[in-house]
């Protein structure tokens, strides 16, 4: 399964991005799908996950700013990033964890996409 993110820029401080992901391959099913980031010198932090169902998980450091949503017809995942800081700046990362078509399991993860936030 292989996992396709793009959106990731430059913004100002206070602006907006959205990013966007989308898992193709012999899937079955995808239980969860979300975003984790990863800033120089520190490790790889979940920001927010989402079930086939729509229960969300979001990182305390994101909650009221951010928002996750997936099309699951489309197998695509999104994240809407508002009132974004320069502490946002990391690499995003999307990953998908489910089943394939031979109902092996998987866990699969996106190339990245930079997000910075400067003035």
């Amino acid at each position: 399964v292989q996992l396709q993110a793009s959106g990731g820029g430059l913004v100002q401080p206070g602006g907006s991005l959205r990013l966007s992901c989308a898992a193709s391959g012999i899937i079955r099913s995808i239980n969860t799908m979300g975003w984790y980031r990863q800033a120089p010198g520190n490790q790889r932090e979940l920001v927010a996950t989402i079930t086939t169902g729509g229960s969300t998980n979001d990182a305390d450091s994101v909650k009221g700013r951010f928002t996750i949503s997936r099309d699951n017809a489309k197998n695509t995942v999104y994240l809407q990033m508002n009132s974004l800081k320069p502490e946002d700046t990391a690499v995003y990362y999307c990953n998908a964890r489910g089943t394939n078509l031979i109902g092996i399991p998987f866990n699969s993860w996106g190339q990245g996409t930079l997000v910075t936030v400067s003035s």
